[in-house]
């Protein structure tokens, strides 16, 4: 039997998702507390009441993306093998993610990048968190792959990050701007260089 809370948690749920769909079309600037209950058919007050400000229902939409963006692209990641297979996997299904055409797949963090660049306040504090929290996540894994002797231990990890992230951005531009067909072969053959690159040099035979 559904209860007052699990009616309540439903609604919140389908809040968020509903603005997260607008931002992930429009961007984060696009939310208002009046569209989201618009769209779903509920008075301004009643969203108020569960999420708070416009403010708030930003942050709110941001941690929601943070969860799926880590549920579609690190979790799966996380059945390889530390190291370089580990590592590949959270690039290939993150350079797959960037070259999807699906708008709802939109990267929050860039795109929000851009739009909160000049301003201050806790939807950019909350925007620098999530960007700084994957940075480290890929730094962590970078120096796995070194420590596991799959990388140079000469690597400069924080520069393998600066550029692993520079080639999601960029995918992103060709994928929704410039709607090259192409984009995603592109982004595989770039990152093949980097780890070709970045790979401990085999035994000449």
């Amino acid at each position: 039997m559904e209860t007052r809370t699990d009616r309540a948690e439903a609604t919140l749920a389908a809040i968020v998702d509903t603005a997260l769909a607008m931002a992930a079309a429009e961007g984060l600037e696009s939310l208002s507390i009046g569209e989201v209950a618009k769209r779903l058919g509920l008075s301004k007050s009643g969203v108020f009441s569960r999420v708070g400000s416009r403010e708030q229902l930003q942050v709110a939409v941001l941690l929601e993306y943070d969860r799926r963006f880590q549920q579609s692209v690190f979790v799966p990641a996380m059945s390889q093998p530390r190291g370089l297979p580990r590592l590949d996997a959270i690039m290939r299904r993150w350079l797959a993610r960037a070259t999807n055409a699906d708008r709802t797949l939109s990267c929050l963090y860039t795109a929000g990048a851009f739009e909160y660049d000049d301003r201050e306040g806790p939807v950019r504090d909350q925007l620098e968190d999530g960007v700084l929290r994957l940075r480290a996540a890929l730094r962590r894994t970078v120096l796995q792959a070194i420590e596991a002797g799959h990388l140079r231990a000469d690597l400069d990890a924080d520069q393998f990050v600066f550029e692993m992230d520079a080639l999601f951005t960029g995918l992103l531009r060709d994928t929704r701007f410039l709607r090259d067909p192409l984009v995603h072969e592109r982004g595989i053959k770039a990152w093949e260089r980097m780890l070709a690159a970045a790979k401990v040099p085999q035994p000449a035979r």
